[in-house]
């Protein structure tokens, strides 16, 4: 009986092209049309896991956990300065879908640093603000202003303590005018005080005092 020999299936070449060409794992360094380039895992074709991206036309750096595509997890972005052409760290902290999610901190351009919670990229939750002139806030926050309970201390020692709203001093407060011995307690709106009292609060330790105390009621 005669033997009849068929010839072997062979995969196209192209299978195996496109089994190489898929991304998953660690994986060396890949580069997008644009010029950006990613190291790090990858799952189905998205950045996923560990990773370090960086984007050419800004030179940007981030470094930290991936999802699907989109930064999620902890991770720092860094860019670089204009002169030095060093890296300066501009967040640190979490991600989700993209954005600052969590706690993190951010360091902006003239020394200021915010210290807190975020939410979809904004400042959310509790966070400390320190500003350029010297002045700190501390308090609650809300799609990025100072909204609720707070205090904000000046760089001379004075400071408010009390409510905000859209960034501006708003509802029941208090100001210390530490640097003359007085106390304002009352109501405020959109920045102004309303009404309330002002009372002396501890004026023999005041480094500048006012020349008579307020006589008592």
């Amino acid at each position: 009986m005669p033997i009849v020999k068929y010839p072997r299936a062979t995969e196209p070449l192209w299978h195996e092209w496109d089994g190489k060409a898929q991304k998953c794992g660690l994986r060396h360094t890949v580069y997008a049309v644009n010029g950006d380039r990613y190291t790090g895992e990858w799952l189905d074709n998205l950045k996923h896991g560990k990773g370090t991206q960086v984007w050419k036309r800004t030179g940007a750096i981030y470094s930290g956990d991936w999802k699907f595509g989109k930064r999620d997890g902890y991770g720092s972005y860094s860019i670089p300065d204009p002169v030095t052409k060093e890296y300066k760290k501009v967040y640190t902290g979490w991600w989700e879908n993209d954005q600052k999610c969590g706690y993190g901190t951010t360091f902006y351009p003239g020394g200021e640093r915010y210290e807190g919670e975020w939410s979809s990229g904004l400042r959310s939750g509790w966070g400390r603000m320190y500003y350029q002139d010297g002045s700190i806030y501390e308090g609650q926050w809300l799609a990025d202003q100072p909204s609720g309970q707070g205090m904000l201390r000046l760089s001379n020692e004075n400071r408010y303590e009390g409510g905000w709203k859209d960034g501006k001093k708003h509802g029941p407060g208090k100001f210390f005018y530490l640097d003359k011995g007085q106390l304002f307690e009352g109501i405020w709106a959109a920045d102004i005080p309303k009404c309330g009292i002002l009372i002396d609060f501890g004026r023999d330790e005041a480094p500048a005092p006012t020349q008579y105390p307020i006589p008592k009621v």
